[in-house]
């Protein structure tokens, strides 16, 4: 069977799009349509004499980006989004495309699959009118009106601006902590207790914990309430959390401490395919030592996603957008933060979902006071 070139094109075009996670035209010609489209606005789409612009830029691809942008859009605000390609190495979506099941976010009483969630999240912004590119944001420029966002490719004009790019727990590295072949992550390591300590693979089970802040004695305590024996792992001989942290873990009599080690080797349990223990050595004496565990969480911190600001916002001492209480508003009037990047306390989907709704209402009642948003000005409010 003979095949034109143009309708080669085509397959691979839909190919391509359905492998990358985003909407595939349900006709060959529509196909064909929309990579001539994006093969033309591409070649037009020198970032530098032709930006796209818009009253909404959304930067992120989690639950607080896309929570913000179905708000901007029912709002006729024609927002576009940049979800960003394996930004931070994560898959656009954020975190909740590196879990399995989500058991915490309302409406889902069976769960559901992290991945699933933000496909769902996804699809919905699209729908009711966010445009979506699947680009990096690498550099902004919020020292001047309207405000310049930029990517590999093109730019865009905004008159204000919503940051959602998250926040990505700190992982170690070593033998078996990874999520390829004979790797543990999701298989019994995991990096967020909270999200995934009630799992049913984690109940009446020995589990561990790695750091020595507040997050890792947080962490080990609420896994007490799962777990049937909870260890915290700690490379120094002190912890740096607070005392009262400190108090609470050390006498809890379901904790138990192992100073001076870390963890060198994660196996599994047998046939199961799950994490059966590890191996942990001294850094003091050197001796390597086993530890049968059946769940491991990283309490290690987080790094928020800021560096592209180039310190144009107000960041605290750990990296996080510095936001005026009881809103979304960063140092910057009509720039906008939400989500994990400004939210090192809770850290939760539904929570940075709560956080995006309140940047695009936000952002849309300070368009009104500069009277940028359509059919309205400053003498009519």
């Amino acid at each position: 069977m003979s095949m034109t070139c143009s309708t080669e094109l085509t397959l691979v075009y839909t190919k391509a799009r359905t492998f990358l996670g985003l909407a595939t035209p349900t006709t060959a010609s529509s196909a064909a349509s929309s990579l001539s489209t994006a093969t033309n606005t591409a070649s037009a789409m020198d970032h530098l004499s032709s930006p796209l612009k818009t009253k909404v830029c959304i930067i992120g691809s989690g639950p607080a980006a896309h929570t913000a942008a179905i708000y901007a859009a029912r709002a006729e605000l024609k927002p576009i989004l940049f979800e960003g390609w394996m930004a931070n190495d994560i898959a656009p979506g954020g975190q909740l495309t590196t879990t399995t099941d989500v058991e915490n976010f309302p409406g889902f009483p069976d769960g559901i699959l992290g991945g699933e969630l933000m496909d769902n999240c996804r699809n919905q912004s699209h729908r009711v009118g966010t445009q979506i590119f699947t680009e990096t944001v690498t550099k902004v420029d919020f020292k001047s009106f309207p405000f310049k966002v930029f990517t590999d490719s093109q730019s865009v004009l905004a008159d204000s601006v919503i940051v959602a790019t998250g926040a990505v727990a700190r992982r170690l590295k070593f033998t078996g902590s990874g999520d390829g072949p004979g790797g543990f992550w999701n298989r019994g390591i995991s990096a967020c207790a909270v999200c995934d300590g009630a799992a049913p693979i984690f109940r009446n089970k020995p589990l561990a914990v790695i750091g020595g802040g507040d997050s890792a004695m947080e962490e080990a305590n609420f896994l007490t309430k799962y777990g049937s024996k909870v260890y915290i792992i700690h490379r120094r001989d002190n912890f740096r959390a607070s005392k009262i942290m400190q108090n609470r873990t050390l006498t809890n009599p379901k904790i138990d401490v192992i100073w001076n080690c870390v963890v060198e080797e994660a196996y599994g349990d047998g046939e199961k395919g799950v994490l059966g223990g590890l191996k942990l050595k001294n850094v003091v004496t050197g001796q390597v030592s086993d530890l049968k565990v059946s769940g491991l969480f990283f309490a290690i911190g987080h790094e928020p996603a800021t560096k592209f600001l180039d310190g144009q916002l107000e960041l605290d001492s750990d990296g996080y957008v510095v936001t005026k209480p009881g809103t979304t508003q960063t140092s910057v009037r009509g720039v906008f933060a939400a989500g994990d990047v400004q939210d090192k306390k809770y850290r939760q989907a539904i929570t940075a979902a709560g956080t995006g709704c309140m940047a695009a209402l936000d952002a849309e009642h300070f368009l009104q006071e500069i009277g940028s948003q359509e059919g309205k000005s400053e003498s009519s409010l």
